[in-house]
């Protein structure tokens, strides 16, 4: 996303703002407390029963402990994991073997995304079948991290904005702030989308979808264009190719309304991220996505402003396959495993 330094001049404080929102989620964190509000319709009750977790959540305590986190997650409820930082240092089988061992699935991977071409790219597919994952992402310009200047290094789990030279670490920042994504020209994503349904062939030999997984420069306008990147990826690429990862909570952030998404295009988003968000009720409109993003931030499910029994009442008009917990803030509040706890008990209570 663009991140260069927003005009607070229409928004509140951002100082007052992030110190409510520690104390609402603080409070929530130790009291166990989640929105509440009667269910648009019921959703399926065996939803309850395939909750996964983005383990971008949890890895600040990965790094030290990866085996034994991914067995308290697996205590605490989780039947599903997406990874965010490799593969433990291991190879396929015993990763997936380890996996097993606490009743664990990986069906989709934000991590290690197969990179180059031919005889490579279908290795790494390949491996990637044997841990069981059935959707991926296969690294384009798009999706690549902007490349570092000589000397700068930034921290795991932190982004860099070239456009400004500031590197966010959401390890120690309350506020929403994702990777720089600046805004693209028509062609741009015309082209990939082309990569995209080019990729998901090769990937689709191996059992393996890819997906787009989205942030707030998806729904910024195009450079030559009233239409989105967004609009042009969803129109496209093929369904039987490429799915939609729809972040709930980014597209919530962006100002998008996923339940309009999924009554336009139903069937397209297999894959969601389920994140909660402080901001909805008080930042500004009028404001681009990308401009929303700085009165937000990040609290565990069932805390924020979403309500999730609404989005999950439409599951089976989005197409929903399998949905990640992610809270890209959970280190901030002291225990990212009790934040996770938390939100799989309130997702839990709202399924």
């Amino acid at each position: 996303m663009n991140m260069s330094k927003p005009n607070h001049t229409d928004v509140r404080p951002r100082r007052t703002f992030l110190k409510q929102a520690a104390a609402w989620t603080g409070a929530a964190l130790f009291a166990g407390g989640s929105q509440s509000g009667p269910a648009q319709t019921e959703a399926p009750s065996d939803w309850k029963d395939r909750i996964g977790i983005a383990l971008y959540t949890v890895r600040d305590r990965m790094v030290s402990d990866f085996e034994g986190v991914l067995a308290k997650l697996a205590q605490i409820g989780y039947k599903e994991i997406e990874p965010a930082s490799g593969y433990n240092g291991m190879d396929p089988k015993s990763f997936r073997a380890m996996l097993d061992r606490y009743g664990l699935s990986m069906p989709s991977t934000h991590t290690d995304y197969p990179t180059g071409t031919g005889a490579e790219l279908e290795r790494q597919l390949a491996a990637q079948q044997i841990m069981g994952i059935r959707y991926t992402e296969i690294r384009s310009t798009r999706t690549a991290p902007p490349r570092l200047p000589s000397g700068v290094t930034v921290p795991f789990g932190a982004y860099y904005n070239p456009s400004t030279g500031i590197i966010r670490n959401s390890f120690k920042e309350l506020g929403a702030f994702g990777p720089y994504q600046p805004r693209v020209a028509r062609e741009a994503a015309k082209r990939r989308a082309a990569e995209l349904n080019a990729n998901g062939k090769i990937a689709g030999k191996f059992g393996i979808k890819l997906f787009v997984h989205n942030h707030t420069g998806e729904f910024e306008p195009l450079l030559d264009d009233d239409r989105t990147e967004y609009d042009i990826l969803l129109v496209e690429t093929d369904p039987e190719l490429v799915v939609m990862q729809l972040d709930v909570g980014w597209t919530y952030i962006a100002g998008k309304d996923p339940i309009e998404m999924f009554q336009k295009n139903p069937g397209r988003y297999e894959l969601w991220h389920i994140k909660d968000v402080f901001g909805l009720q008080t930042v500004k409109t009028g404001l681009s996505p990308n401009q929303r993003v700085a009165s937000m931030a990040f609290a565990p499910v069932g805390v924020g402003q979403i309500d999730y029994r609404k989005v999950f009442a439409n599951a089976k008009l989005a197409g929903l396959k399998h949905f990640m917990v992610e809270q890209d803030n959970a280190a901030c509040f002291g225990d990212s495993l009790a934040a996770a706890r938390l939100s799989f008990e309130n997702l839990k209570a709202i399924l």
